[in-house]
């Protein structure tokens, strides 16, 4: 959790770059126009739900984990990225309302779990009229969560991710960018593409974006009613490539066989610690969810011919 307080650090940290603070007390939600400020409204709505239910039933982790989840994922990874280019056009003073409410937020719901980073985080930042651990808990009603807003914004983080993904699993250099062929779209997904295409591109390490069939040698990646392919032809080599998942895979194999062997042996599951019988089922866990991915990656290769 240590890396946890850095990111929420960091992201405030930001926040006060842009001046998010400077006039904007604690108080309602705003009602901003911008797509990825209203969504970001109605996540924070369905977390504080979330985390009332979990604290209900007295499941801490639960509640635990679900901030976790919303402040790393959504605030720190998602919103701050999405909310520089809105600093610098027509929805600028939305956006430094919206911030400041969220991390407010953000922070009030994680004190319990939190106390002493977050309330010196709540005394650095804005005028406060009092201490964090005296202010009251939020009640956010279900009206703030904008369908349509949390429908094309999860479009956009699908996409990113996946051609994220799609690019890491073929080891396409981080430092290149990749065309984008669009093979199929809706309406909709039309839309959306093309109010974010600008943050797409910038995030996802895209190039050009066309439409069309796909290429011979490219991959596909997907949205919510969209299709695309990365053409990788100048990107990587594939037979090589190929090559060295197949060998990675041979690697991975053995260790997956060793770990299988030494779990499914009575002797070790009776003798060993409890907490090195939990390691080595661990371990074999990482390492089946590795190859998964491995054999992914070699089949998109390989459906390239």
């Amino acid at each position: 959790y240590r890396n946890f307080g850095t990111k929420l650090w960091n992201a405030c940290r930001f926040a006060e770059m842009n001046g998010v603070w400077e006039g904007h007390a604690t108080g309602p939600a705003p009602s901003p126009k911008a797509t990825a400020n209203k969504w970001i409204i109605g996540e924070t709505a369905k977390t504080l739900a979330e985390v009332n239910e979990a604290l209900a039933a007295f499941r801490f982790d639960t509640a635990a984990d679900a901030l976790y989840k919303f402040v790393w994922g959504k605030v720190c990874d998602w919103y701050v990225e999405f909310a520089k280019p809105l600093f610098d056009g027509p929805d600028a003073e939305e956006t430094r309302q919206t911030m400041a409410w969220v991390l407010d937020q953000s922070m009030i719901l994680l004190h319990p779990f939190m106390p002493f980073i977050t309330e010196e985080l709540w005394g650095t930042t804005g005028k406060r009229k009092k201490l964090l651990v005296h202010t009251d808990w939020p009640q956010l009603p279900a009206s703030l969560i904008d369908a349509e807003a949390t429908r094309e914004m999860t479009f956009v983080t699908t996409l990113i991710d996946d051609i994220r993904s799609a690019r890491a699993q073929v080891h396409v250099p981080v430092g290149l960018k990749a065309d984008l062929v669009a093979t199929s779209l809706t309406n909709a997904a039309r839309q959306a593409f093309s109010r974010n295409e600008t943050l797409i591109k910038r995030l996802a390490r895209v190039d050009n974006v066309t439409e069309g069939p796909a290429p011979k040698g490219s991959i596909a990646v997907a949205a919510e009613g969209a299709a695309f392919a990365i053409p990788l032809q100048g990107l990587i080599d594939i037979a090589e490539e190929k090559a060295r998942l197949q060998k990675a895979l041979e690697k991975l194999g053995k260790e997956i066989g060793g770990l299988k062997g030494r779990l499914d042996n009575p002797n070790f599951a009776k003798s060993a610690p409890e907490d090195v019988v939990m390691e080595a089922q661990s371990n074999l866990e990482a390492r089946l969810e590795e190859a998964a991915k491995m054999q992914e990656a070699l089949k998109r290769l390989s459906d390239l011919g």
